[in-house]
């Protein structure tokens, strides 16, 4: 076990498959939770990320929020890539140009993430409601008209 994780991370993992065209709902957190996107510029910067692994085929991106502190993303996974490397190389990335566009260097995000495969009898347009719906639930905002970072494919 490895000792620099949480001790839920190990937990997180149990069980993990990655699956081509299979759909997935990731939640991942900032580092100590730190709101390192209540701005939008800094949002802008992982919403660019997560459209980048769209453009290259490794998902096809179905809904997604950048809350301050987290990230809710739905997304049939594509064939060239694992579950692991998607997240990998988003989080990678991301955290690049989260640290350069603030000036400051140390992580972005916590170690781990929580995937969850969604079920094919499962209705994927309330998922994606509940995930766009999350600003309004934390009270950021009275109409998610007015939250600049999420998107969903039927809206």
């Amino acid at each position: 076990m490895d000792k620099s994780l949480p001790p839920h991370a190990n937990a997180l993992r149990k069980g993990r498959f990655s699956q081509e065209n299979c759909i997935y709902l990731i939640t991942t957190c900032t580092h100590n939770r730190l709101p390192l996107f209540q701005y939008w510029q800094q949002g802008r910067l992982v919403v660019n990320e997560m459209r980048s692994l769209h453009m290259l085929e490794w998902v096809d991106s179905l809904s997604f929020i950048v809350m301050p502190d987290h990230v809710h993303w739905l997304f049939s996974l594509g064939r060239h890539a694992s579950l692991g490397k998607v997240i990998r190389r988003f989080k990678g990335r991301s955290a690049m140009l989260v640290n350069q566009s603030l000036g400051r260097e140390g992580s972005v995000w916590q170690r781990g993430y929580h995937d969850r495969a969604i079920r094919e009898d499962e209705d994927i347009r309330a998922v994606a409601r509940y995930i766009v719906a999350n600003p309004l639930r934390a009270g950021l905002v009275n109409d998610i008209g007015q939250y600049p970072l999420w998107d969903a494919a039927w809206l």
